[in-house]
């Protein structure tokens, strides 16, 4: 019997360690009950991952919440899903492509026309080491989406979220960002040979100075500003890597997290 004893214990410590890490890199959950009725939040890339499931807690929690997705097939999806698990009737799905400056303004003047207010507004969207593509306006992908798409939209519904105070913007970043270095004379990568994962650090430094200059400027109005990294969570994200293919390796350290 004492022969399996050595093997058992060292299995047993092994899985209990890889628990232990699991809920470590995955960070803590949130201990608030509050309910926000009568708030409008925004969620952008809601419709799977990270996003779906911060828009179906803040549903949960009596808010309007408006799911901003590119692809509408899976937005309406996700909004009937969320409505239906929370009874909250008050979820809606409208488009909105980070990729296109044009689809951006078009989805912040519609929010603007029809939304008495704005809370919170959440950007979570975002692509991880993709090819190198370039949006709609010739920005390189992972830069236009992460960060170029989110500081318009931002700017352009700032003084709807300052006469709803207290207000608030959530950017999702990664602790990617320390690797990160903005290039200011090729954020293109028109100069030098394409790096998917500096692009993605490019990206999300990019969005951690937005977010630190914003807060800065809007202090004392009422809005604040934050960025985050959520911890480690099974999206598609790595969906351009293979990770999410993979048992453990799904679990993709970056913009990932269940709930806010």
């Amino acid at each position: 019997m004492s022969r399996y004893l050595l093997p058992a214990s060292v299995l047993g410590t092994a899985v209990g360690g890889a628990v232990l890490l699991k809920d470590y890199v995955a960070g803590g959950t949130c201990p608030s009950k509050a309910t926000i009725p009568g708030k409008t939040v925004i969620v952008t890339g809601a419709n799977t991952g990270i996003g779906k499931q911060t828009a179906l807690e803040l549903a949960r929690r009596g808010g309007n919440v408006i799911l901003a997705c590119r692809d509408m097939e899976k937005c309406e999806a996700a909004a009937r899903d969320i409505r239906g698990e929370t009874l909250n009737h008050r979820v809606s799905a409208r488009h909105l492509d980070l990729a296109s400056l044009k689809s951006v303004r078009e989805f912040a003047a519609k929010v603007i026309e029809e939304e008495e207010r704005v809370d919170i507004l959440i950007n979570n969207a975002a692509v991880m080491r993709c090819p190198h593509w370039t949006t709609e306006d010739g920005f390189e992908m992972q830069l236009g989406v992460n960060y170029l798409g989110h500081f318009l939209l931002t700017n352009l519904l700032l003084d709807k979220l300052k006469a709803s105070v207290p207000g608030r913007v959530v950017n999702l970043s990664s602790l990617a960002h320390v690797a990160g270095h903005v290039d200011l004379e090729d954020l293109n990568w028109q100069r030098r040979k394409y790096d998917t994962k500096a692009a993605y650090c490019q990206s999300k430094l990019a969005l951690v100075l937005f977010t630190k200059e914003l807060s800065r400027r809007l202090r004392g109005t009422g809005v604040t500003v934050n960025a985050l990294h959520p911890g480690v969570a099974r999206t598609e994200l790595g969906r351009h890597t293979g990770m999410h293919r993979s048992t453990f390796s799904s679990f993709t350290l970056g913009d990932s997290v269940g709930t806010m």
